[in-house]
């Protein structure tokens, strides 16, 4: 019996330290940018041309007490488009994804950012016009 309680006592602690490492887990600076230099992005865009091509998002992961990840899914209005996941290795962690965009997407966009457990920790909005 002894072992049981042990064995739950355990169970409950890793599931504990799961939420709260999730809970922990923000985005420090996130923006859209047409290119990264050195690991940062080269300019902050909310609004940009349709027929630029590609674009990056580019995300400041902190609070992560081991190595996660995160997922930057792309939306076009409603419609999710692209789903990367990333890997962060330490409490203060830079990536970024990219996404090629068509002429005809001009009009509403969201990147959301999300922990690996599938919840939103941030949604970074922009505009192709």
């Amino acid at each position: 019996m002894k072992k049981i309680l042990t064995l739950v006592l355990f169970v409950v602690a890793v599931a504990t330290m799961s939420s709260v490492q999730a809970a922990d887990l923000r985005v420090a600076d996130g923006t859209i940018t047409s290119a990264i230099k050195n690991q940062l992005p080269v300019d902050r865009i909310e609004s940009y041309r349709a027929d630029f091509g590609k674009l990056f998002c580019f995300t400041r992961i902190v609070g992560a007490q081991e190595d996660t990840e995160v997922t930057h899914v792309w939306y076009y209005q409603d419609a999710e488009l692209a789903r990367v996941t990333l890997p962060v290795r330490s409490s203060d962690w830079r990536t970024y994804s990219s996404k090629r965009f068509l002429p005809q997407w001009a009009g509403q966009w969201k990147v959301a950012v999300l922990d690996e457990e599938g919840s939103e920790i941030a949604v970074i909005p922009f505009l192709l016009e």
